[in-house]
């Protein structure tokens, strides 16, 4: 079934690239595996799958020192200053940066450890207030306040849209951050690359897709509900 329904949110991808025009190489599918058993994990390993997103540090470390072969894991959920020791040196991407102090904290710890962290800066362009993210306003300061912190890369741009019932109404937040991403690029600041766009969930991955998306974080649509009271 996990191989069934993962191949099935792959394929779609490749609808929607070919739909608007892109390569669907551009595009990697995140298998977000929270709260997921390990075993679900390894199935999709033997499937060939190499991209899973955990939302906390712990799960993170711990499925990363038990997982059969290297994959890539990334941090997707917000992140406090003090779980970045568990993930720094085993998440590839953290996608959830949503401020100058968390990137000094995890410019510090990655000069602790002789490594370099690559992160995404976390925008909320819908202005929710149950969302982390900085405003589009804030973003160039930011990054123009990070840019010298030698033990980080900024790589792009990531946003949770707002849950909706309809795709088609977060198609403008899409549309802005894509634009977002282009106006940073243009400014060609020192250290930033907007190279990633991690944007499109379960719900509305598609529609992120034809709006720029070059990450996208699947869950529920590969492996079922979730159960939060385990």
């Amino acid at each position: 079934m996990l191989e069934e329904n993962y191949k099935k949110v792959q394929d779609n991808i490749t609808e929607a690239c070919i739909k608007s025009g892109r390569n669907p190489e551009e595009v990697t599918l995140i298998a977000v595996s929270k709260t997921k058993p390990l075993s679900d994990i390894e199935t999709l390993i033997n499937y060939g799958v190499t991209e899973f997103g955990e939302n906390k540090a712990q799960e993170l470390s711990e499925k990363f020192q038990n997982v059969s072969k290297p994959v890539n894991f990334h941090m997707i959920g917000h992140l406090q200053t003090n779980k970045i020791k568990y993930i720094i040196d085993k998440a590839c991407l953290i996608h959830s940066v949503d401020s100058v102090h968390l990137a000094e904290a995890i410019n510090k710890e990655a000069a602790k450890r002789n490594l370099i962290a690559y992160i995404l800066i976390e925008v909320n362009i819908a202005h929710e207030e149950s969302k982390f993210g900085i405003t589009e306003d804030d973003l160039e300061d930011m990054l123009n306040k990070i840019k010298d912190y030698s033990n980080i890369r900024v790589k792009g741009l990531m946003t949770i849209a707002p849950f909706v019932e309809n795709p088609e109404e977060n198609r403008v937040y899409f549309r802005k951050m894509y634009q977002l991403l282009l106006d940073i690029k243009s400014k060609n600041i020192d250290n930033v690359h907007m190279d990633i766009l991690s944007m499109g969930m379960t719900n509305d991955y598609i529609v992120a897709v034809e709006e720029g998306a070059t990450m996208v974080r699947v869950g529920t649509g590969i492996f079922g509900e979730r159960n939060y009271n385990r």
